[in-house]
């Protein structure tokens, strides 16, 4: 987004064919908006030897370019890969973790590395706003005696801000950082206002509106977007995975954990649980519908593959694998595979839970909710229809009453129950984005149909959330930066050609409690000992 004396937009044909381009690689982007990440704080590290203070800390390794986000395949049926255009991402805006000493979460940040001097970079850590006092303290206590090494707050002095709707990061003017999320592009474009020197002292109050100021020409205001994309993308973030393992949290999917690296605070259970452990809880994303609603197709899908998939036998395996053959082929463009030559092995590439990008996701959810309805198909339709209205508006009152239902359940920590068997699924670890009835809760993934075992999906499934006594249907789905997961352990699915010997591990790891309390007896207890 580059401008005349600053950033300029260019030409809207260009930019069209560009976001189209990459589009085919990433999932669709979100419409245009700009937005102060007020819930962000800024801190800064640095001085002779911050890179090697904070590469004993990172999960990442800040001795290597940082990897660019997984691309999506088959999102664009019969595209060509080689004509999409690649998003260029900044080396100088990574995702990492930080880790206490146990190996779990202090918090995820976004870390910017800022040219000070041709000897020294400053490092400044976007982290969210409720986990910044304690990161804060966790990087002063293993400061130690590195008095080269400073460690400041610059929450007051630097503004954090999105934007949403470009692929273009280049060109920021004198005083900005801007690149495109290291997580995901889906997620928009990040950009600091830092000023025009390393000290400067422009309050972040004038800064904010310095910003909004140089958007509002090309982007509108989009205030609380964050939010909404980051849940129906399925990122979790700052509190809401602070105390778990990173690969529950899905850090090693959004390139924020390097098994590559050497030794930093916390590899210990980390690498362990990469190379010899099972990963049987994930956080995913989720909506929450009232047992009445009729299930969209994707979900219709996903529980038929599971049941052809993970039927007990050949016998009836079959019928299961033919219904599903004539379900695809009324619209035979929505699930492409690899392999053409091949009826079933058509059918082995397909997901086992839908795959939906962030904007895909926010349509289900309008939908869902009456904010939006299909388009006509043609001039007589769209002539006014009282039914239709009248309909409309009984759904959009249903909508409202399981909001406030949804909202008042799924609160942090609250548990998803099957009713089928009385046994916890998941726990919420983000309330729904505002407006809807999307969250991100830790599911177990056995539960899902994601693993190998006899246990599917169910789209007949009934779940109680926390002490609600209202019974909902709960809808799981990948966010498309998900790679294919192994059924036998949980983790990216690896050809085992391709696998690198010398990332081996010795006997000594062993594999982390990784259930919940009530089914504790079904998992692995073993503890390292203090």
């Amino acid at each position: 987004w580059k401008v005349v004396g600053s950033w300029r937009m260019t030409s809207k044909m260009a930019a069209t064919a560009a976001a189209a381009a990459a589009a085919g690689r990433y999932g669709k982007l979100w419409g245009r908006g700009h937005e102060t990440l007020l819930e962000r704080r800024i801190l800064s590290v640095k001085g002779q030897g911050a890179t090697t203070y904070l590469q004993g800390l990172l999960t990442c390794n800040l001795l290597q370019e940082p990897p660019i986000p997984r691309p999506e395949f088959n999102i664009v049926p019969g595209g060509d890969e080689e004509s999409s255009q690649d998003v260029k991402f900044s080396p100088h805006l990574r995702a990492t973790c930080f880790l206490d000493n146990k190996g779990r979460i202090v918090t995820d940040a976004l870390l910017w590395k800022r040219g000070v001097e041709e000897e020294e970079h400053e490092y400044l850590i976007d982290v969210p706003s409720n986990v910044a006092d304690q990161l804060l303290q966790h990087l002063n206590s293993f400061k130690m005696r590195r008095s080269k090494v400073t460690i400041r707050d610059k929450s007051d002095t630097i503004s954090s801000h999105a934007v949403y709707g470009t692929l273009n990061a280049e060109g920021s003017p004198p005083g900005y950082l801007s690149a495109m999320d290291p997580r995901h592009p889906s997620l928009g474009m990040r950009v600091l206002n830092v000023g025009n020197d390393t000290e400067d002292a422009t309050s972040v109050e004038t800064k904010r509106k310095q910003f909004e100021t140089l958007m509002s020409t090309h982007f509108p205001p989009a205030s609380g977007t964050n939010e909404v994309i980051r849940k129906l993308a399925g990122v979790a973030e700052g509190q809401e995975i602070m105390g778990r393992t990173a690969l529950e949290c899905n850090q090693e999917f959004l390139n924020a954990v390097s098994f590559t690296k050497g030794c930093y605070l916390g590899q210990e259970l980390t690498a362990r649980t990469q190379f010899k452990g099972v990963i049987r809880k994930r956080i995913m994303p989720m909506l929450l519908v009232d047992t009445d609603t009729e299930i969209p197709r994707p979900w219709i899908l996903a529980s038929m593959i599971q049941d052809a998939y993970k039927a007990p036998d050949h016998k009836k395996k079959r019928p299961n694998m033919d219904k599903l053959k004539a379900e695809l082929a009324k619209n035979p463009n929505a699930h492409p595979s690899d392999n053409d030559d091949d009826d079933d092995g058509q059918l082995e590439n397909l997901p086992l839970l839908p795959r939906i990008s962030a904007p895909g996701a926010g349509g289900v959810v309008a939908m869902l909710m009456g904010s939006i309805m299909p388009l006509p198909l043609d001039d007589a339709a769209a002539s006014p229809n009282t039914e239709v209205d009248e309909g409309l508006k009984v759904l959009q009152e249903q909508s409202e009453t399981l909001l406030e239902q949804v909202e008042e359940a799924a609160v942090v920590g609250a548990k998803i129950v099957d009713q089928a068997d009385g046994k916890t699924i998941g726990q919420v670890v983000a309330p729904p984005a505002p407006g809807t009835t999307v969250m991100l809760a830790q599911l177990r993934l056995d539960r899902v149909g994601l693993m190998d075992t006899a246990n599917k999906w169910s789209r007949t499934n009934r779940v109680l959330v926390g002490t609600s006594k209202k019974e909902l249907r709960y809808l799981p789905f990948l966010p498309l930066w998900w790679p294919r997961i192994d059924p036998t352990t949980g983790k990216e699915l690896v050809i085992q050609e391709e696998v690198d010997t010398e990332s081996e591990t010795d006997d000594s790891y062993y594999e982390d409690d990784d259930g919940y309390e009530e089914e504790s007896s079904d998992t692995d207890t073993n503890e390292p000992k203090k």
